[in-house]
């Protein structure tokens, strides 16, 4: 048999026949896909994508290797006639594996005065999306729609391109091993409330925890909550928000995905299955735990506010805009508020509800400004508002428990009569009528006692009982347990804005001295007070 002797390079038209090949081969692992599930969804050997927009005249989906990438390693446009169904617009692709980034650009009229903002140089964030990365530097370099520049402000148009710092969704596979986990169902007559925020319990040494600031640190902390008694803990937010300058997380970027910087390791969306270990963790340990969800704004803000999610992928269905369409309705005091009385925005809070069960077996939710939900396209309050009737009624929600903040910024105040009997309600006079009796205000032995007793004069008329009201003295709202011994009145110079922000009506009393003192006759005092109200 001869030798072999070295290949001869190839031709520029064998080259250009190899091109063409592959690009057969591409065309071959890219199918139309089917309209639903929202989101990312495992199918057969590949994944399908499928986001709503009704206003939109294109979409484009670009994959990334990494999240600080300014240009995708894939770029798939749909087809309109190919890939739409309806409203929804979607694509199958083979090969595609857990950890893969991805993000939209949606192309569509950018005109303000008819409440569209559709900006494709805008990477936005798919709705579904379960798991999220952002960037190091932050992810919303870059977003606003228009050109800051410009004198014409939010109505100008943006051609810069914000790939590299835009927040980018994972595709996320569901596999855990929950081992028999199973919801704790524990009754209301028996369930104490620990508030705490995620990061902020665990990230001082004090914690004294191996992994601080993260959902891992807070497992290390199971046996300090058990013994002190209380049997379920309420999250501050952990829907993933935009972090720079937002602290607590009332600014949501996503409704489904836990919020990635509270994970130990992050890669690959692994922050899920640690959220899922915590939940598994705490459950053993027979404490629930309940979410402090945020569905009446997003982290977009107003006509100046980033376009990252929700505006870029259809504006005028997902808020309630103003007359002017320009701007929004503002009932939530940060610029917007999320349009719940839409059908569409009715489907994605209660898909996002239902995930947080199924998928990731939370036990309740307590509803940030709730009132906001129940109010119709004019911003009127209804009485049997359909978003708030539907997740009361919803089957997969029966077992969990429902808390509102039942009221808003723009003047709705709902205690003892907030929508379904199944839901429960921060009970605001609890606090109030508590603080004025123990500072020792004239006339106040009444109301105390009709709030020790279960508020029925509250929760009476509307047919519910003492299990409706949750009963707290102090929160994250305003003063801590230790302000409010310790001050007459707030003190909020330092973030700059003037000592507007919180309440100027907190009930509290210094017993001498104004903040921190050196009086031991006086931190006696504040200390009997504290030990009172637990």
């Amino acid at each position: 048999m001869a030798a072999r002797g070295p290949r001869p390079a190839a031709s520029a038209e064998q080259l250009a026949e190899i091109e063409r090949l592959l690009s057969l081969c591409e065309v071959q692992a890219v199918r139309s896909g089917v309209p639903f599930p929202l989101g990312a969804s495992r199918r057969g050997d590949g994944v399908n994508f499928a986001i709503f927009t009704r206003h939109a005249t294109g979409v484009r989906l670009d994959l990334f290797a990494q999240a600080a990438d300014a240009r995708p390693s894939r770029s798939i446009i749909l087809d309109a006639a190919r890939n739409k169904t309806g409203d929804i617009w979607h694509v199958w692709l083979e090969g595609i594996h857990p950890g893969q980034l991805y993000g939209f650009r949606i192309a569509g009229p950018y005109a303000p005065h008819e409440g569209h903002r559709f900006n494709p140089n805008k990477l936005v964030v798919d709705p579904y999306a379960t798991a999220i990365v952002s960037p190091a530097r932050g992810p919303f370099a870059d977003a606003v729609g228009y050109d800051p520049a410009s004198p014409l402000k939010d109505v100008s148009f943006s051609e810069v391109d914000n790939a590299a710092s835009a927040p980018k969704a994972v595709v996320v596979h569901a596999d855990f091993d929950w081992e028999g986990d199973q919801p704790l169902r524990r009754p209301w007559s028996e369930t104490v409330i620990y508030e705490l925020h995620v990061r902020g319990y665990t990230i001082d040494p004090s914690a004294a925890v191996r992994h601080p600031g993260t959902y891992r640190g807070l497992v290390e902390k199971i046996p300090y909550l058990v013994g002190l008694g209380v049997t379920a803990v309420e999250l501050m937010p952990v829907q993933e928000f935009n972090e720079p300058g937002n602290f607590w997380g009332y600014a949501p970027l996503s409704f489904f995905a836990p919020k990635a910087s509270y994970a130990s390791v992050t890669r690959h969306g692994t922050h899920v299955l640690e959220f899922k270990d915590m939940v598994r963790a705490f459950h053993r340990a027979g404490l629930e735990v309940i979410l402090d969800v945020v569905f009446n704004h997003t982290c977009e803000g107003n006509e100046l506010g980033p376009t990252v999610a929700f505006r870029g992928i259809d504006n005028a269905v997902y808020y309630w805009l103003a007359d002017d369409r320009r701007y929004y309705r503002d009932f939530t005091g940060t610029g917007q508020t999320v349009n719940a009385a839409h059908p569409i925005v009715r489907d994605v809070i209660l898909d996002a509800l239902r995930y947080w069960v199924i998928e990731m077996h939370v036990d309740g939710f307590r509803f940030d400004l709730a009132s906001v939900l129940g109010r119709d396209a004019r911003g009127r309050v209804l009485a049997d508002a359909p978003l708030l009737e539907r997740i009361a009624e919803d089957p997969i929600l029966r077992d969990t428990k429902l808390i509102a903040e039942a009221w808003d910024v723009a003047g709705a105040y709902q205690v003892g009569a907030f929508s379904h009997r199944r839901w429960a309600e921060w009970n605001g006079r609890f606090r109030d009528d508590v603080r004025r009796f123990w500072r020792g205000d004239a006339g106040t032995v009444g109301v105390f006692a009709s709030r020790i007793c279960g508020s029925a004069d509250l929760y009476a008329h509307s047919g519910k009982g003492p299990e409706s009201s949750v009963n707290f003295v102090t929160c994250h709202d305003g003063f801590t347990l230790n302000d409010l011994v310790s001050y007459e009145r707030k003190h909020n110079e330092a973030n700059g804005e003037g000592n507007r922000d919180g309440s100027d009506d907190n009930h509290s009393a210094n017993h001498g001295a104004e903040g921190e003192t050196p009086d031991p006759a006086i931190d006696a005092v504040r200390r009997r007070q504290i030990k009172t109200s637990c």
